[in-house]
């Protein structure tokens, strides 16, 4: 499986542990923070951001904490925010239900990982039910 960016070069990872609810803030704020400095327009700034802030929440609600990755990538049409989403949590037994618009396993909206998903140019999903789940994002400058 492909990661997204995964052909493009990078400049420093920073990760940001999510454990806490004060830490999906962090996270929130870590992304926008990358997204300045990538260059993104406020709409794509805040769609990531809402995009980082939902798979944080899912992270640590879902996952039992893990933490965020994020770094600008570059690639030859422009630049973007890659953000790399993990815990070591049950895992996800029906990718398919867990992605359907709607759909929540819990008290939630529904948003988290459809949402995101439409909220971001590139969107991969690896997980093992009893092993974890990784989410990797990103949004490229238009």
């Amino acid at each position: 499986m492909t990661v997204p960016g995964r052909d493009t070069t990078a400049d420093t990872v920073r990760t940001q542990p999510i454990v806490t609810s004060d830490d999906v803030v962090r996270a929130r704020q870590l992304a926008r923070t990358l997204a300045v400095e990538c260059g993104l327009s406020l709409v794509e700034q805040t769609k990531l951001v809402t995009a980082a802030s939902e798979l944080a929440r899912n992270t640590l609600v879902y996952g039992g904490g893990g933490r965020m990755d994020g770094e600008v990538v570059s690639r030859t049409a422009g630049r973007g925010v890659r953000l790399n989403f993990t815990d070591h949590g049950p895992g996800i037994p029906d990718t398919d239900l867990a992605l359907r618009d709607g759909w929540s396993s819990g008290t939630g909206m529904g948003l988290g990982l459809s949402g995101a998903r439409r909220l971001v140019d590139d969107f991969v999903l690896r997980t093992e039910v009893g092993e974890g789940t990784a989410v990797t994002v990103v949004k490229w400058t238009h």
